[in-house]
């Protein structure tokens, strides 16, 4: 039995749940189900990656398309293409019922700037110009699935684009830190709170 949230089609007993939840300062209505990650509500991480690139500013201004990769049911990606409705986001998840959830929500919440597509990491990822990666990393996959993602992103940002990341620090924030740094040749953190780091590193010119 497959029924792990990083499962390409989760082996589960369907149990939708319905609920609303405010981010960046906007109300969303969530579907949920068995089968995906954190199903009764946004997860801390999430959130305080959202408000730490919130805090940062560093969206106000830009324009262009930006990736969530693990996607999950769509938290991270949707509240920032409602916030900042100048952007493109595109999404991303192995696992189909989460992404059939992701666009239900999008739908749900009238946000048409996404868009939504199954991929292993970056295998279906064609795009090598984002102005930035976001990604709650699914930590239960383990270390490997991780550091791909970390590492891909370099290949499919543009020049001066960032990769920023939310992993707690007893669950291998400083191991993904190194990561950056090595492929990256840079990496700060830019938040913390409750044991989850922010770590954004940049894509040099």
């Amino acid at each position: 039995m497959t029924n792990y949230y990083y499962s390409e089609h989760p082996d589960v007993e369907h149990q939708e749940r319905r609920w609303n939840f405010d981010l960046l300062g906007n109300e969303f209505y969530f579907v949920t189900d068995n089968g995906v990650f954190s199903k009764r509500t946004v997860d801390f991480g999430s959130r305080t990656l959202l408000d730490a690139l919130e805090a940062t500013g560093m969206f106000e201004n830009l324009q262009g398309t930006v990736l969530d990769v693990g996607c999950g049911y769509g938290p991270i990606g949707l509240a920032l293409a409602k916030r900042y409705p100048q952007l493109t986001v595109e999404m991303v998840d192995v696992n189909h019922l989460a992404l059939d959830l992701a666009k239900e929500n999008a739908t749900l919440n009238e946000i048409n700037n996404v868009d939504i597509f199954a991929s292993d990491v970056y295998t279906q990822v064609d795009k090598k110009d984002y102005q930035a990666i976001v990604s709650n990393p699914p930590i239960r996959a383990g270390k490997k699935i991780v550091h791909q993602i970390l590492e891909g992103a370099f290949d499919h940002l543009q020049a001066g684009g960032t990769l920023t990341v939310v992993i707690q620090k007893k669950q291998g924030a400083p191991s993904a830190k190194k990561k950056m740094e090595e492929v990256f040749g840079n990496c700060q953190m830019i938040a913390r709170n409750k044991g989850y780091q922010i770590l954004q590193s940049q894509k040099e010119s």
